[in-house]
């Protein structure tokens, strides 16, 4: 069983740049790929980027150039750094296994970008 917990959202300028952590605990060994999501109010949660244990990453188009995605096994937490903010990154960000079992999902760590 493995639990994630998000933090370090907040409200940023266009342009502008936040990290995002993620924290497993649990049985963190049984983890072999990681990923953030975002949902957006009246629309589907979307995969942003994903990392697996060997470090292998995946980015959605939407992201790829501006963000990037890392994890620290010593720590068991995952980061997402965003650069470049657009007005369209808004969302509430959540952390999750891409691959079955899933965890439960977490109230995630919202980002709003202002115009």
């Amino acid at each position: 069983q493995v639990q994630f917990v998000e933090s370090g959202g907040g409200l940023v300028q266009a342009g502008g740049s936040l990290r995002l952590s993620c924290a497993a605990s649990g049985s963190t060994f049984s983890i072999n790929v990681m990923a953030w999501y975002r949902q957006v109010p009246g629309k589907q949660r979307e995969l942003v980027a994903s990392i697996s244990r060997v470090g292998s990453t995946n980015y959605s188009g939407s992201v790829k150039g501006r963000f990037t995605i890392s994890r620290d096994d010593y720590k068991s937490t995952m980061y997402l750094q965003m650069n470049s903010l657009k007005r369209e990154d808004t969302a509430v960000y959540y952390c999750n296994q891409p691959v079955a079992p899933f965890a439960s999902w977490g109230p995630g760590t919202q980002v709003i970008v202002s115009s």
